[in-house]
C-alpha cells in the first residue's frame, strides 16, 4: 500500500475540505492530490522510476508536500534532507544517498550544486510546480510492495556521519493508520506544524494530520510566529520539541497570547528538562491536554507515550507524588510495540533494573543505507531494535530513560551516567537545563564537567552549584567544573550535542618541546 494514501483516501472522501495552509495559500485535499500527481508525472518524465531516490531539501511549504507525495506516487523513495546542511555534510548526504534528482528552494541551489549534483538534476519548488502544470495528473499512485522503501531519513549524526534509515511503505502506513481514522468530513481540528519535515517527528505529525482530516498549518518555527498562529488560527493540536517549548516560555509576551484553543500539545524528540516541563504545565492554559512521545527514526516514530492523564497532577498526595515521578518517564508502549530492557549479561531485566532498551515493532526500519560510519542502533535477527538508550521499566510498564550508552563518562574505569549528574543540578530552582559531559584527562582518562543554562535573572554561581553536587554525588561523579552558557549546541530537533561541549571545553593541548 503506497504511503500516498495519506492524501489519496481523504481526497476521495472529502475532496473539497481544507488540507493544508501556508505561504498565504490554502489547498484542498483534491487540489493537493492532483498537484502531487502532476509532479509524479513530471518526475517520471525526467526518468524517475520505482526504487529511485529523490532528494527533498526544502522548508515547511505546500510545495514541499506536493513534491513529497509526488515522489511517492511515482513509486520512488523520498530522501528529505536537512536544509541547514552545508559543505561537507550536504556533500555526504547527496553522494551517500545517490539521489538522481533534487527538489529544493532557490536559496539552496548553489549549495546543492556544490555538493555534487548538476543543475539539470535540480528543480526548485517553483520550477517543479510550473513544469508540472501542463501535465495530466497520474491517475493512480504507482503500485508498490509493503516492503518497498518509501522514505529514507538521515540520522542527525551526533557522533558520526549521518546514516540513511530505510522506512517502508507498509511500516509508515501502519503507523499513520494506527493513530486514528481517516478523514470523514467532520471537523477534527487544526494542527500547527512547525517541526522540520526532514525529521521523523515532523514527518509523522504531517502524515497523521493529513490522513485524519485536520487542517494543517505549515510554517517554520519562530516563537512569536507560533504564538500568533495558535491564537489567530485557533489551533487545536501541535507538536513541539522541548527546546521550542523553552523558547516559547521565554518569549516576553507569552502570557499575552490567547492559547485557549489548544486541545492537545505533544512534545518529544529530545529529553524534556524538568524545569521546562514544570513551567509548561504551570503557564499554558489548564484546559490543554499534554502528551510526551518517545521514539526513534529507526522505529518509524513514536513507540511509547506518556498520556494526558499522566500530566494531570490531581488526586491524593500519594497519587500526585506518583504522577510527578512518572513525568520523568517516557510513558508506556503503544499497542504495536514490545519493550524489553536487557542487562549486561544479555538477559531481560526485571522492573527497576537498568539496561539497554530493546524495541520490537513491525514498522521498524529494514536497516541502514550508505556509509555513515558505525550504526547508531542494531536490528537483530529477531527484529529487536537495540536502541542504544539506557533505562528501566517500572512495575506498571512505564519506561524511564537515563541516557545513551554512548554518552557514558568513563572516569578511571568507572562508568558514570550523565543523567544522574544532570538531575542533581536541575533540582536547583535557578537551573533550567544541565548537561554533563566528559573532558579528556591525562590521569583519569576522562573527568566530569557540566554546563548549565540558568533561568532569567538567576544569581547562583558555579561554586555554589559544585557545593550542591557534593551533597548528592560521590567524588567520582562530581563535576570538576561547571560552565554557565546561554544555550547548548543542538541538533535541529533540540538534542544537545554533548560531544561538542567536550571539544569546546577541552583543556588546551600543551606542545612538548623538550629535547
Amino acid at each position: 500500500m503506497n504511503l500516498s494514501i495519506v492524501v489519496d483516501i481523504p481526497a476521495m472522501i472529502v475532496p473539497d475540505a481544507s488540507a493544508v495552509l501556508g505561504d498565504e495559500h490554502e489547498e484542498s485535499y483534491q487540489t493537493l492530490r492532483d498537484e502531487s500527481a502532476r509532479q509524479a508525472a513530471l518526475f517520471e518524465s525526467l526518468g524517475v522510476s520505482r526504487g529511485d531516490r529523490v532528494g527533498l531539501l526544502a522548508t515547511n511549504k505546500i510545495g514541499t508536500l506536493r513534491a513529497f507525495f509526488g515522489v511517492l506516487m511515482a513509486g520512488a523513495t523520498v530522501v528529505p534532507m536537512n536544509y541547514r546542511a552545508r559543505g561537507g555534510e550536504l556533500t555526504h548526504l547527496v553522494n551517500d544517498s545517490g539521489v538522481s534528482l533534487m527538489i529544493t528552494e532557490d536559496r539552496y541551489i548553489d549549495s546543492v550544486v556544490a555538493a555534487g549534483l548538476t543543475r539539470d538534476r535540480v528543480l526548485t519548488l517553483e520550477e517543479a510546480n510550473s513544469r508540472a502544470a501542463g501535465l495530466e495528473p497520474r491517475a493512480e499512485s504507482a503500485e508498490v510492495e509493503d516492503s518497498d522503501v518509501a522514505v529514507m531519513l538521515y540520522t542527525s549524526g551526533t557522533t558520526s556521519l549521518p546514516k540513511g534509515v530505510l522506512l517502508t511503505h507498509g511500516g509508515f502506513t501502519q503507523y499513520v493508520m494506527g493513530q486514528g481514522e481517516a478523514a470523514d468530513g467532520e471537523f477534527h481540528g487544526r494542527v500547527a506544524l512547525a517541526a522540520p519535515l526532514y525529521h521523523v517527528a515532523g514527518l509523522s505529525a504531517m502524515t497523521v494530520s493529513l490522513f485524519s482530516g485536520r487542517e494543517t498549518y505549515l510554517f517554520d518555527f519562530e516563537p512569536g510566529k507560533w504564538l500568533e498562529t495558535v491564537q489567530n488560527r485557533k489551533i487545536t493540536h501541535a507538536f513541539l520539541v522541548p527546546s521550542m517549548v523553552s523558547l516559547l516560555l521565554r518569549h516576553p509576551d507569552f502570557d499575552q497570547f490567547d492559547l485557549s484553543s489548544l486541545e492537545m500539545l505533544t512534545y518529544g524528540a529530545a529529553p524534556m528538562p524538568p524545569a521546562v516541563r514544570e513551567a509548561m504545565l504551570e503557564r499554558f492554559p489548564k484546559s490543554i491536554s499534554f502528551s510526551c512521545a518517545y521514539g526513534q527514526t529507526e522505529t518509524n516514530s513514536t513507540v511509547a507515550v506518556l498520556g494526558p492523564d499522566d500530566h494531570r497532577l490531581e488526586g491524593t498526595p500519594q497519587e500526585i507524588a506518583l504522577k510527578r515521578h512518572r513525568l520523568t518517564s517516557v510513558g508506556k508502549a503503544l499497542p504495536d510495540v514490545e519493550i524489553r530492557v536487557i542487562d549486561e549479561e544479555g538477559n531481560a531485566a526485571p522492573p527497576g533494573v537498568t539496561g539497554e532498551v530493546y524495541l520490537r515493532t513491525d514498522r521498524a526500519m529494514t536497516g541502514y543505507w550508505g556509509k555513515g560510519g558505525g550504526a547508531r542502533v542494531i536490528l537483530d535477527s529477531e527484529h529487536w531494535v537495540h536502541t542504544g538508550d539506557v533505562g528501566h521499566l517500572d512495575d506498571d510498564g512505564y519506561l524511564f530513560l537515563t541516557g545513551r550508552a554512548s554518552d557514558l563518562i568513563i572516569r578511571g574505569g568507572e562508568n558514570i551516567s550523565p543523567n544522574e549528574i544532570e538531575e542533581v543540578l536541575e533540582r536547583h530552582d535557578e537551573v533550567e537545563e544541565a548537561v554533563a559531559f566528559p573532558v579528556v584527562d591525562d590521569h583519569w582518562g576522562e573527568r566530569v564537567e557540566a554546563a548549565v543554562r540558568l533561568v532569567p535573572g538567576a544569581s547562583v554561581t558555579e561554586d555554589e552549584l559544585i557545593e550542591m553536587c557534593k551533597e548528592s554525588l560521590s567524588g567520582a561523579k562530581r563535576p570538576d567544573r561547571i560552565h554557565v552558557v546561554e544555550d547548548f549546541p543542538r541538533t535541529a530537533t533540540g538534542k544537545v550535542l554533548r560531544r561538542q561541549l567536550s571539544k569546546e571545553f577541552a583543556p588546551p593541548q600543551v606542545m612538548d618541546v623538550a629535547g
